[in-house]
């Protein structure tokens, strides 16, 4: 591509980067489109398709698809504390490790713990492995999110995060549509409330080719982004360092805090969602049909506001306030509709075995065109909470740090909800805050975006890229000096 039709496409990003001197040409043949940025986000995204995305289709259906949620709930429980301690450091691990080797341990809990489901199958006494088994997934799925999250809002221009995330978000959900799919096409002819042993060893197949496409990507440090710019690779510093580095990341952009009650809130809303609504109301069949709806409503919610928040006509600051409207107008749509749904119903009159909704039920249609919007509002949520933070920074390293934060946070909560459904706390309580914390992840957001999001990121703010390997922070100057040598 020439500087003239780089400058006419990419406008500003371009410009800010040709006066710095960061201009490179993209391979080209074969080479070219496997190292293409879009090419490398979709490999991530087959990698979390096979990872997460199955792991959501299988927590999807409702107490991990088994006929008493307590194994499930208690599991997700543990894999949450977990994830969210782990997951506050594994910026700094993915930093020293680098992102390939990070997804690859990562990946490796899924299969854990979907085979975990398989065994509790066959083996009814065996929900404490599946506990167990969430435990250790904690810990991987903090480093696989980790690495994901700074590869993804890494790789795009500064006008192309919103489509990145999008593409990203579409393939990541198409694991919960494919495995959806596949339980409700093994479990169409039940109507009973649990799924057979196909079901899953069809996932731990499909996870297992999963742990082995990190292996296939390239290193980040020879990627070139389509504006010429080069993505700046993880300097794999000591320890220390590193560590120092998630202290300076928090120190220096102070305003991430206030995203927290947001990230907070990001996974709360699945267990009244998937085991207060789905596993509560509906059999297997209608589970397994809701769950496919769910998640292809996803790739809907996340690619209309990833549009919305990549539209060149608007500056960045109105896209950022106009993806928090929709954000508050679709909290309170879901909310109002499903409050309908939810005062007629408690644990007490629908205990565990008793007959559930079938696809064919009256009042059925109702019901799953909400989960839709479920899915939509979820889908909506991560990919601006994703963008705001891409907003920040384009350095991987920071943004490895933010996405350490955003995965820990979400899972303290996620941890807290998960343990209050396994100790049975009334639906309507759970219902309640669900939706009261998205209202307030959003209020406390409001003051960050106003203040911190700006038309352009500037290397003034990108404290990190100017670190070196002993933890002294260079002047920008130094740093434009060496780049002009």
């Amino acid at each position: 591509m020439s500087d003239v039709a780089r400058e006419k496409e990419f406008g500003s990003d371009y410009e800010s980067a040709s006066q710095r001197g960061e201009i490179f040409e993209q391979p080209t043949g074969f080479k070219g489109l496997y190292h293409h940025p879009v090419t490398q986000v979709a490999m991530l995204g087959f990698v979390c398709f096979m990872c997460p995305g199955l792991f959501n289709a299988l927590n999807g259906l409702g107490g991990g698809g088994q006929v008493d949620p307590t194994n499930s709930a208690n599991a997700n429980a543990a894999l949450y504390s977990t994830f969210a301690f782990f997951a506050f450091f594994a910026g700094s691990i993915n930093n020293k490790l680098g992102p390939r080797v990070t997804l690859l341990l990562g990946s490796t809990g899924y299969a854990l713990y979907i085979g975990s489901y398989l065994a509790v199958n066959i083996h009814a006494h065996a929900g404490v492995f599946v506990v167990v088994a969430g435990a250790v997934l904690g810990i991987c799925a903090g480093l696989l999110w980790t690495a994901q999250g700074s590869l993804m809002l890494a790789y795009p221009t500064e006008n192309q995060k919103g489509k990145f995330i999008g593409i990203f978000w579409s393939i990541f959900n198409l694991g919960g549509v494919v495995g959806a799919a596949v339980s409700f096409g093994q479990n169409f002819d039940s109507t009973g409330n649990g799924v057979g042993n196909g079901t899953y060893i069809g996932f731990l197949v499909l996870t297992m080719i999963g742990v082995l496409i990190p292996l296939l990507m390239v290193d980040p440090d020879k990627m070139i982004r389509t504006d010429g710019t080069k993505v700046t690779a993880p300097r794999h510093p000591s320890w220390k360092t590193e560590f120092y580095g998630l202290w300076i990341a928090l120190r220096t952009d102070p305003m991430i805090v206030f995203l927290f009650p947001m990230f907070f809130a990001s996974n709360w809303f699945y267990t009244w969602q998937f085991n207060d609504y789905n596993a509560a109301l509906f059999n297997i069949r209608a589970r397994s049909l809701n769950n496919f709806v769910y998640w292809l409503s996803q790739i809907v919610g996340s690619v209309s506001i990833g549009l919305l928040l990549d539209q060149h006509g608007l500056s960045r600051r109105v896209r950022a306030f106009s993806g928090w409207s929709v954000l508050m107008m679709m909290v309170f749509v879901v909310h109002i509709w499903a409050y309908f749904y939810q005062k007629d119903y408690t644990r007490d009159s629908l205990p565990v075995g008793s007959p559930k909704m079938d696809i064919y039920d009256h009042g059925y249609t109702g019901k799953v065109w909400l989960y839709i919007f479920c899915g939509m509002l979820d889908a909506m949520w991560q990919t601006t909470a994703y963008w705001v933070m891409g907003a920040m920074s384009n350095d991987p390293s920071k943004l490895a740090h933010f996405a350490g934060f955003y995965k820990s946070i979400q899972s303290a909560g996620a941890a807290g909800v998960w343990r209050a459904d396994a100790v049975m706390l009334p639906y309507m309580n759970i219902f309640v805050s669900t939706w009261v914390l998205l209202v307030a992840g959003l209020l406390f957001a409001l003051p960050m975006i106003h203040m911190r999001v700006k038309d352009h990121t500037n290397i003034e703010d990108e404290v990190l890229i100017r670190m070196d390997d002993s933890g002294c922070i260079q002047e920008v100057i130094e740093i434009q000096a060496g780049q002009d040598h």
